[in-house]
């Protein structure tokens, strides 16, 4: 065998080993709304379980009642997609998209406050 038939097989290894297949959906960074700081990174991945957002280490929220991961469309909240309250004010954080909810239909990931109905962060999806 040559090294050029070796080294697609290793190349297939190496990705197999890898772990769970993701395809990108999209990155962005947020920025606050309402008066409100919000700041980080966020990622919409799709895992062989399913879509997850992923918050980054260096996301950062100054608090308010009731806020929510939510998803929004041209810079709006859209509604019925905040499903499940931010659990902390920083740091990294993943939350499983709900099956009937399509990441590819938005192009933001929204930081909602269910209670007064404004958002408080925005991240436009790349």
């Amino acid at each position: 065998m040559t090294f050029r038939a070796v080294l697609p097989l290793a190349l297939a290894a190496a990705l197999a080993a890898a772990g769970p297949a993701l395809a990108g959906a999209g990155s962005g960074s947020f920025t606050g709304q309402s008066s409100h700081v919000t700041s980080g990174s966020v990622e919409v991945v799709e895992t062989d379980a399913g879509w997850e957002i992923r918050l980054g280490a260096d996301f950062s929220f100054d608090g308010a009642p009731d806020p929510r991961v939510a998803f929004g469309k041209g810079g709006k909240f859209a509604d019925g997609t905040d499903f499940e309250p931010l659990r902390q004010n920083s740091g990294a954080q993943v939350y499983a998209v709900p099956a009937g909810i399509d990441p590819a239909e938005f192009d933001t990931v929204v930081i909602w406050c269910r209670k007064f109905s404004v958002p408080l962060g925005y991240a436009a999806l790349e």
